[in-house]
C-alpha cells in the first residue's frame, strides 16, 4: 500500500485522516458511517492537511478504536488493522468493511444512538428515510409497489423538474410527512428513484 499516494488523493467518502484518537464517540461515528456506506479506511497518525505525524502509542490507538467499534457501535464493527512506516513514522491503517447488517448506530455524547452515513469527506447524521432504506436494503424479498396516483404524481413531477424533496412531495401529493416518507423509501428500495444526501439537504431524482 502506497500511503503517500492515498494521502495525496485526500479525504473522501472512503478515506479519513486522524492525527490521533481522542474520543470513542467521534471515531465510532466515522466507523459507523463507513460501515453504513461502502466501507472505508482510517489513517491514524495523519493530520487533516495530509501531513504525516506518526502514531505515538500504537497500542493506545488500537485500544480506543477497538473499544469504539465494540462498545460505541451497534451492531459492533470489526475493524482490521495494518501498520505502515512512512519516512520512519508509523501510520496505523484501519479498514472498515461495508456491513451486511445495516444500519449501524453510534453512541453519542448525549447518551443516544444515532445512524451516520458518509457524505463526501464528512460523517453525517442520517435522516429517517435513509435509516429505513438501510434497514430494508438487505431484505432479499423485494418491494412490491402498487402505483397509486401518489406514486404516479411523483414520477410525473420528476420528469419535469429533475428533483424533489420530502416537503415538496408532501405538498404535491397532499399527504402527511410520514406517508410521504413511506412511499419514498419503497421507491428508493425498488430502484425507481434515487436518494441524494448532502450536508445541507436531501432530495430525490428519477433512477
Amino acid at each position: 500500500m502506497n500511503v503517500k499516494r492515498v494521502i495525496f488523493e485526500g479525504e473522501s467518502v472512503t478515506l479519513d485522516f486522524k492525527k490521533t484518537i481522542t474520543s470513542c464517540e467521534k471515531i465510532a461515528r466515522t466507523m459507523v458511517s463507513f460501515a453504513n456506506n461502502k466501507g472505508g479506511r482510517l489513517l491514524i497518525g495523519v493530520a487533516d492537511d495530509g501531513s504525516i505525524k506518526g502514531v505515538k502509542s500504537e497500542d493506545e490507538e488500537r485500544y480506543m478504536i477497538t473499544r469504539a467499534a465494540q462498545l460505541f457501535s451497534k451492531p459492533a464493527i470489526e475493524p482490521k488493522f495494518d501498520e505502515v512506516y512512512v519516512d520512519d513514522k508509523l501510520v496505523l491503517v484501519v479498514e472498515i468493511p461495508e456491513s451486511d447488517t445495516k444500519p449501524h448506530y453510534a453512541l453519542a455524547e448525549d447518551g443516544k444512538w444515532w445512524v451516520y452515513v458518509r457524505v463526501k469527506d464528512k460523517s453525517v447524521l442520517a435522516s429517517k428515510i435513509v435509516v429505513d432504506v438501510l434497514k430494508h436494503s438487505a431484505d432479499k424479498t423485494g418491494i412490491l409497489i402498487e402505483y397509486s396516483e401518489k406514486e404516479k404524481a411523483l414520477l410525473q413531477y420528476l420528469e419535469q423538474k429533475d428533483r424533489i424533496d420530502v416537503k415538496e412531495y408532501c405538498k404535491l401529493a397532499k399527504m402527511s410527512r410520514r406517508s410521504a416518507q413511506r412511499v419514498l423509501v419503497n421507491m428508493v428500495l425498488s430502484g425507481v428513484i434515487r436518494i441524494h444526501t448532502t450536508e445541507k439537504e436531501e432530495y430525490y431524482t428519477a433512477a
